[in-house]
């Protein structure tokens, strides 16, 4: 038995699930309801199964950072309501030493903090308002997010004071995005509101 976890966009869940009972025979379906959604188990005839963890939180906000640039949005039903994509540069490590290997730290690591920084300034901007309240309106702030790029990064932004509102929501990594572009911004936000599918075939 192999098992693989499969994206498949919510509004193409349900023809998904009655392609497995096509391709395994009838199947027995259970739900659970979990903060993101419907959660769907089912065991088909031959003994392959499924389990759909859904993550459906709306709005959704998306903050992805990486040495190269960031990209930061706020979306609801699939569709950005706004955004910003940006690039900074921080300079790749080196492997010379002595005194010229400090200096250059040193000038990565300040490239590095004015990249947080700028993020973090867009990222309250967008997902939680100019000021530090709640958004008001139809939008609101965030429900869940997506995250993606570097790590460290990533972490040092969702730390900042200005983002406290944001701790402690629903987060959705996807560390293996490349550098953030406009069309990488749009597959994180396909990526983060899609169905993860755990499928397990017997053959």
């Amino acid at each position: 038995m192999t098992t693989r976890v499969i994206e498949v966009d919510p509004e193409r869940l349900d023809r998904w699930l009655a392609g497995f009972a096509e391709r395994h025979g009838p199947a027995d379906a259970t739900e659970e309801f979990n903060p993101g959604g419907v959660v769907v188990s089912a065991r088909a005839a031959d003994g392959s199964t499924v389990v759909a963890t859904p993550f459906a939180h709306e709005p959704l906000g998306v903050v992805l950072v990486r040495r190269g640039g960031y990209a930061v949005g706020l979306a609801s039903r699939g569709t950005f309501a706004s955004s910003k994509v940006g690039s900074r540069h921080v300079q790749s490590r080196t492997a010379a030493g002595g005194w010229s290997q400090q200096r250059f730290a040193r000038r990565r690591g300040n490239q590095a903090d004015a990249l947080v920084d700028a993020v973090v300034g867009h990222a309250r901007r967008i997902l939680l308002g100019d000021d530090e309240s709640p958004r008001e309106g139809a939008d609101g702030i965030p429900r869940g997010l997506v995250v993606g790029g570097d790590r460290a990064l990533v972490r040092e932004v969702l730390e900042a004071s200005a983002l406290r509102a944001l701790r402690g929501l629903p987060t959705r990594e996807l560390y293996d995005l490349p550098d953030p572009k406009r069309d990488v911004l749009e597959t994180a936000l396909r990526r983060g509101r899609a169905v993860r599918v755990a499928l397990t075939e017997t053959s």
